[in-house]
């Protein structure tokens, strides 16, 4: 087990290193040759990474902390929405993988609405709809971000239910076994891998729409507001939108590896894996 954590903590540094090294080599690649296409390469496109990096250390603002300590005091409010959007979207995805498990009509008739949903163009109107309902300020984000967290979790569902062992669904058949005692005992277990390939999924999704739902509805304390911040003072500090852009990926990251530590412990504890 330590051996695969290390493989894949290498895999992951090796990985950081090379996208670091491409955007190093691609500005001085483009600053050295002019070249204006597909946009041009300028301190202000593309700050230096040294420079990103160390205006995490600068204050934010005059009289402010540091921006690294700003942006993380943002990203647990943005976490926050993120975590609650994908409690939400899990359980209703989960839900809707049943139904449509049960139901051939349901499944026909309304699976491509799961997976087309159109959360871009419904977003404000969902901070419209529930922002004056006395909800607290960060749940209607939560909503939205629900909404890109569970069409891949119903589609996974779907998928893992429908592949269980026709043979241990005959046994129970022959046992008499309820509808529910079957989905629970044979079905789920054997979705489980399908879940959690989900998870990861709607994981760093939670916080892609966490940061879309705070854009319309104007919180400052999140990362959206942040990046709104910074977008309208790019000219004058580009670093500090690109530090706010790293410190939203990392969030994300923590969400999958959450998940995918949370995998290890429940997929290997499954019926099916236990001997």
């Amino acid at each position: 087990m330590a051996v695969n954590l290390l493989k894949r903590v290498g895999i992951f540094v090796a990985v950081l290193v090379g996208l670091c090294a491409f955007y190093m080599g691609y500005r001085q690649l483009y600053l050295s040759t002019g070249w204006t296409r597909p946009f041009k390469v300028d301190e202000y496109a593309m700050p230096r990474l040294q420079d990103i990096v160390s205006r995490l250390w600068e204050p934010a603002a005059t009289d402010q902390p540091v921006l690294v300590q700003v942006l993380v005091q943002k990203a647990l409010f943005t976490a926050r929405e993120a975590a609650a959007g994908f409690v939400i979207g899990a359980i209703v995805g989960i839900a809707i993988g049943i139904v449509f498990h049960f139901s051939n009509l349901m499944r026909r008739g309304f699976q491509p609405y799961v997976v087309g949903s159109p959360i871009l163009a419904i977003a404000p109107m969902v901070v419209i709809w529930l922002g004056g309902q006395g909800l607290p300020v960060w749940m209607p984000v939560a909503v939205i971000s629900a909404f890109l967290t569970f069409f891949p979790v119903a589609i996974n569902t779907l998928r893992g239910l429908d592949s269980a062992d026709p043979r241990k669904l005959e046994l129970m058949r022959s046992y008499a076994a309820s509808e529910w005692s079957t989905l629970w005992r044979v079905k789920f277990p054997c979705a489980l891998p399908y879940l959690f390939s989900a998870f990861k999924v709607a994981a760093t999704a939670s916080v892609v729409g966490a940061i879309i739902g705070e854009l319309p509805s104007s919180i400052q304390d999140g990362l959206g507001g942040a990046i709104l911040n910074f977008a309208q003072y790019y000219s004058l500090d580009p670093s500090a939108l690109w530090a706010t852009n790293i410190i939203a990926a990392a969030l994300g990251i923590l969400f999958f590896v959450i998940v995918a530590i949370v995998e290890r412990l429940v997929v290997r504890r499954a019926p099916e894996h236990v001997a």
